[in-house]
């Protein structure tokens, strides 16, 4: 026997409770905030006309991030006896037990009420719009039980950021930002669906519902149509605007990122799909800089 092989191993250095809570809220995993928060800033420029103000911008960035958190804590305390069955969820610290259930609903009611409070210093309409917003982000774990398509109930909830800025901004919610609400609710159903081919046979196996495991051999093809569906709508809604050149070559690259979603996920491969999904909030950052630039040069 080797000396090398007769050495004791490490000990194991126990972590503390504020390392795992930042395991709980993926605070290693940007892009899942990322997505939410450039449609959300894409709908409070549209509805302020330009820069919104440093107020509502802190606001709606700070919200997003801690509302993105809490749906952390409550998917993982609602999927805790599923995600020990999947190799890429297995080590999440609810389903392992380091973190209790108690002290992951309390960490997601803190953040929500901080979420909340910073929606408090905006508008009444806006405050109005946050509750069918986290009762919607709460409802969504759950119906991966029964539900065929529940990245459709996440796309509901993803865009509500967009509804609710331009309930701050404007006091009301105009037709155009339940359009846009709508259109990007294909988005997430194009980025969500990608990331729910990486775990379908364990889907499969344990009875998870998801949008990969029912559109079947489609899945391709439908999210290549939940994305141009997303962009045409976007475009015809932002098109009285006049938003010009950057929003048009904003659209056109986006365009571009489509194919290469494409090709990634053609051979339904884990590795292509998941990366996939984590580059999508490039997409979402290409239009908002169209739009921004849109509102910058005609200024």
């Amino acid at each position: 026997m080797s000396t090398t092989s007769m050495q004791p191993s490490p000990p194991v250095v126990p972590r503390s409770r504020f390392a795992l809570y930042l395991d709980l809220i993926r605070w290693d995993r940007p892009a899942g905030w990322l997505v939410l928060l450039w449609p959300t800033l894409s709908g409070l420029w549209v509805a302020a006309g330009g820069f919104p103000g440093w107020h509502l911008l802190a606001v709606f960035v700070l919200g997003t991030v801690l509302m993105r958190s809490a749906g952390c804590c409550v998917n993982d305390v609602a999927d805790r006896a599923f995600d020990r069955h999947v190799k890429r969820t297995a080590q999440r610290p609810v389903t392992t037990g380091a973190v209790s259930v108690r002290e992951a609903l309390l960490v997601a009611a803190v953040l929500a009420l901080l979420a909340f409070a910073l929606v408090l210093t905006t508008s009444t309409a806006a405050v109005l719009c946050s509750v069918p917003a986290l009762l919607v982000t709460i409802f969504y774990p759950y119906t991966k039980r029964f539900f065929a398509m529940p990245q459709a109930v996440l796309g509901v909830a993803f865009s509500f950021g967009i509804v609710m800025a331009f309930a701050a901004v404007q006091g009301q919610v105009p037709a155009a930002a339940w359009l846009l609400w709508f259109g990007n609710l294909f988005w997430v159903l194009a980025y969500d669906t990608e990331y729910a081919m990486v775990d379908r046979d364990d889907d499969l196996r344990i009875g998870i519902q998801t949008s990969a495991i029912t559109l079947g051999r489609f899945d391709v093809a439908a999210i290549t149509a939940f994305y141009l569906i997303f962009l045409a709508i976007w475009a015809w809604v932002l098109a009285p605007y006049a938003l010009g050149t950057p929003f048009y070559v904003a659209l056109g690259l986006a365009l571009a990122q489509v194919v290469w979603h494409w090709s990634l996920i053609r051979t339904r491969s884990r590795e292509g799909c998941f990366k996939a999904f984590r580059e999508n909030h490039w997409l979402g950052c290409t239009l908002f800089a169209g739009i921004v630039l849109g509102y910058a040069l005609k200024s």
